[in-house]
């Protein structure tokens, strides 16, 4: 059971939200209609409040947190790729958090920004909206082109299919001796940004 109360507060997940068996929810989480949440990530909402808006998602591995009295936030359709960490900070409506960045206290990442993967956002920081934000500390690099923008949507809706899919779909199983000669591939047509560039 990936739930837990902390003294008089238990998470709040929407019933069209999905949230992973082994991810683990803590306290005081609040989780809106639509938005996914990946295997083994972390909501430790024992300090302050964490909230996922409508759409949004934290992908397997991720860890969220934040000091006692202040919140943080994943805005509406708010997009955070495998193993980064979020602590105390705000990401705006349909912003790309890369796979490993680390966002740091009071930083506000700005509506339709991107973070690059591995970067770091010192605390404080606030970036303009749609701006590529990249290394490690993190600066800005350009604006984010409309090609981007909708890649970046694309792959956001992908996820909210995918909560639905789960929802009906994901279930235990035993693994299978060896694959079947005609084993189906999964469906789908979304693609890295590098192919999608070509």
């Amino acid at each position: 059971m990936p739930f837990y109360g902390f003294e008089d507060l238990r998470p709040v997940v929407d019933p069209t939200a999905f949230v992973h068996p082994t991810a683990v929810l803590i306290g005081d989480v609040i989780i809106a209609p639509g938005c996914y949440v990946g295997p083994n990530a972390v909501l430790r909402g024992d300090f302050g409040r964490l909230i996922l808006e409508e759409g949004a998602n934290l992908q397997d591995n991720c860890v969220m947190h934040s000091f006692p009295g202040h919140e943080a936030v994943i805005e509406a359709a708010g997009h955070v790729g495998h193993g980064a960490i979020l602590h105390g900070c705000r990401v705006g409506r349909n912003a790309l958090i890369g796979m490993n960045a680390v966002i740091m206290d009071k930083a506000e990442i700005g509506a339709d920004c991107i973070i690059g993967a591995m970067s770091f956002i010192k605390a404080g920081t606030v970036t303009a909206p749609a701006t590529l934000w990249a290394g490690s500390p993190a600066r800005p690099v350009r604006a984010v082109s409309e090609q981007e923008r909708a890649w970046k949507s694309q792959g956001t809706q992908e996820y909210q299919t995918l909560a639905r899919r789960c929802l009906e779909g994901l279930s235990p199983c035993e693994p299978l001796a060896r694959a079947e000669p005609d084993r189906r591939r999964l469906a789908g047509s979304y693609a890295p940004l590098s192919e999608t560039r070509a």
